[in-house]
């Protein structure tokens, strides 16, 4: 295996939710071994400060403002990003949101944005840069969650949306292997992140970040996996917190 210095130079990389913990963890990462990230966001604001407090490279990131709840935003960023960078080298699904209610009170409106993010948006994303990732033989990352494996009290509308995450990845990959491009699950246990506070506070826990698995731990995990020679591709990654707090 070569070495991971600049594993990555010369490569242009998309990561979805890189204003979250593990977005950002990944984009730096791709960064640090000589990639250059399409970092996408909510607010560019937002991208912004991130970019400035992780020290990402200027020259090596370009930031795009996104609205992934709607699909005509998706759209137009997809039409733009061919048009200004025509290639696509790795395609990271970061971005995701969860509302957690029993089945007798969740919103079916919770449940459509829920599904527009982490299902429709991902596909869509793909879709349409396919043919770029063909021609680069590409890789794609689906950051997913335990509970697109096993759906517990409390969290249906999530943990279906994973569910279907897990589908199009694997549909995903059927296809996409015979044109060369190679294509990975990581299903997270609780990860240190705003999302995982706001879920304690939700349940009534204590949350305490040093028990939880570390957005680093999940940017290694997926570079070392990409960095991989094309004779092996990992298909599927499970990850949990050491400490069990649960």
């Amino acid at each position: 295996m070569k070495s991971l210095s600049a594993a990555f130079s010369g490569r242009l990389a998309i990561v979805t939710g890189a204003t979250g913990a593990v977005g950002a963890a990944i984009a730096r990462a791709l960064l640090s071994e000589g990639a250059s990230v399409c970092a996408l966001g909510r607010s560019i604001a937002t991208l912004e400060e991130v970019a400035d407090r992780s020290n990402w490279p200027r020259n090596q990131v370009h930031l795009y403002q996104v609205d992934l709840t709607s699909a005509a935003a998706i759209e137009q960023f997809c039409a733009e990003y061919i048009r200004q960078q025509k290639r696509v080298d790795i395609l990271v699904h970061s971005a995701g949101i969860a509302t957690l209610n029993p089945m007798s009170v969740a919103a079916m409106s919770d449940f459509d944005q829920q599904y527009q993010v982490n299902v429709r948006a991902p596909y869509q994303i793909t879709q349409a840069l396919l043919p770029a990732l063909i021609v680069n033989k590409g890789e794609v990352v689906f950051i997913n969650s335990s509970a697109g494996q096993r759906a517990s009290s409390g969290n249906g509308q999530y943990a279906a949306t994973k569910h279907a995450l897990r589908a199009v990845a694997d549909s995903l990959r059927e296809e996409a292997n015979r044109h060369g491009v190679r294509v990975l699950s990581v299903y997270l246990g609780r990860t240190a992140s705003r999302m995982q506070a706001a879920l304690h506070q939700h349940e009534g826990r204590p949350y305490d970040a040093g028990k939880l698995l570390q957005p680093e731990d999940v940017a290694s995990i997926v570079v070392h996996a990409l960095e991989l020679p094309r004779t092996a591709e990992v298909t599927d990654v499970n990850v949990r917190p050491f400490v069990k707090s649960y």
